[in-house]
């Protein structure tokens, strides 16, 4: 029984030790502090009522980080970057006990509506279907929170053909896209407190534009752009919907919404010991 145990151990720890994301790295945890910047605006299904959004610790700054040059040609991304390393791990990383991405730091690319592809290297293959899309990429700590400075990112509309933009021009209409949670999440660690990161576009949050997050049906009004953790969630599929709005409007903008679903997975090795 022993063996089985350590067996499991060891196949759940290579299998999760990146957040279940084999090339996008870990999951985002950390420690606990006070709501702030964030107004609870109605609770939606019974036992839900738990769910709390609050604070991420202050995390490192990188004010000097910039994408000095951003192409794509053959297929390939490349990236000039400074004030930032890739597969560096991020210096604070530590402190905020997060799981962290053992690959270090990288950039997060999100191809209209998708998912995010997390890339550690400047340089790197990846092929765009022909047509045109809105993309965001952005340069992101080890722990996969982005970056969240004018010159660590780009937005912009393209015409893909052939491995190759024929068109690129910067996106100048208000947008916002999602970032994290992503994937899954085994074990106490992982599971009890899990970030919740954004980029909004041309789209100052505060006064003007907020972000209404409805997490598996309980909503959040937010008027900080910064990352937050969600508390007590239940385990197993949850869903977070993110929509940028003006006053109690919904802004008419591509992508927006946006919804996502991830999973959180208690590890079995924890609930043996119990």
């Amino acid at each position: 029984m022993k063996t089985f145990q350590s067996l499991l151990f060891l196949s759940l720890l290579f299998t999760f030790s990146c957040g279940g994301d084999t090339d996008q790295g870990a999951m985002d945890q950390g420690g606990v502090e006070e709501e702030e910047g964030a107004e609870l605006i109605g609770t939606g299904n019974p036992g839900n009522e738990d769910i709390q959004l609050t604070d991420m610790p202050p995390t490192e700054g990188f004010p000097n980080a910039s994408i000095d040059d951003w192409s794509y040609d053959g297929g390939t991304f490349t990236y000039e970057v400074s004030g930032y390393t890739f597969g560096q791990i991020t210096e604070d990383a530590d402190e905020l006990m997060c799981a962290n991405s053992d690959q270090g730091q990288h950039v997060h690319l999100i191809i209209d509506n998708e998912p995010y592809i997390a890339k550690y290297e400047p340089t790197f293959d990846e092929p765009v279907q022909d047509g045109e899309h809105h993309i965001l990429t952005f340069l992101s700590r080890s722990y996969h929170e982005s970056i969240k400075t004018p010159a660590a990112h780009r937005a912009v509309m393209v015409t893909a053909s052939n491995g190759s933009f024929s068109s690129e021009q910067e996106i100048t209409e208000p947008m916002l896209f999602y970032s994290r949670p992503k994937g899954t999440y085994v074990g106490r660690s992982q599971t009890e407190n899990v970030m919740l990161d954004f980029y909004p576009v041309n789209a100052p949050i505060g006064d003007e534009y907020q972000v209404k997050a409805n997490v598996n049906g309980k909503e959040f009004l937010i008027d900080e752009w910064k990352p937050y953790y969600l508390e007590n969630l239940p385990m197993g599929e949850n869903t977070i919907t993110l929509t940028l709005m003006q006053g109690d409007s919904i802004v008419d903008t591509p992508l927006n919404p946006v919804r996502r679903t991830f999973t959180l997975e208690a590890d079995p090795m924890e609930e043996s010991r119990k």
